[in-house]
């Protein structure tokens, strides 16, 4: 449909097969969710490839456009395809009006596709939601952040600034 032009203009992304329209972007949700993948960019050098708004492909017949996508750096392979969940750090949604999909439908979605680790940052109350430990195709462990310091599953030498990712600082 995206070649034959058919939704030319629009903001959709592909979720468990459905084709679902993505709100606008509003100020708040640009300006931090940028400043938040300059800040992982600066912080995790050339160990991974920060990815704002692009495509990951999903077994699950979902191609989403997560706001920060961290991967593995695979240079022009991703000419040929977006990351797969095997190439997937962790990924990271801002959320205002799209909070209760980022929370429900797409946890799921991530977690069935085996996503390690998976993050929300609630813009309406400026706090981190971290989804890990996948059983049964679900996260078995959700916890909210609101200051302090993370460490990614993938790099636990490494320490995020929740207030960093939050825009709180």
């Amino acid at each position: 449909m995206i070649d034959a032009g058919i939704l030319f203009d629009r903001q959709v992304e592909l979720l468990a097969g459905d084709i679902v329209e993505m709100p606008p972007e509003r100020e708040l949700h640009a300006y931090c969710s940028h400043e938040a993948g300059q800040y992982l960019t600066n912080l995790l050098g050339d160990r991974a490839k920060v990815r704002q708004a692009k495509p990951i492909t999903l077994p699950n017949n979902s191609e989403p456009e997560p706001d920060i996508a961290i991967v593995q750096r695979l240079g022009r392979e991703y000419r040929e395809h977006h990351p797969y969940p095997e190439n997937i750090y962790w990924l990271i949604e801002y959320a205002n009006s799209s909070l209760e999909k980022d929370l429900e439908l797409k946890s799921k979605i991530y977690a069935a596709a085996g996503i390690l680790e998976y993050w929300v940052v609630n813009l309406k109350k400026s706090h981190l939601v971290v989804f890990r430990d996948i059983l049964d195709g679900e996260y078995a462990t959700k916890q909210t952040l609101t200051t302090g310091t993370i460490q990614p599953l993938a790099f636990p030498d490494v320490s995020v600034s929740v207030e960093d990712i939050c825009d709180r600082s």
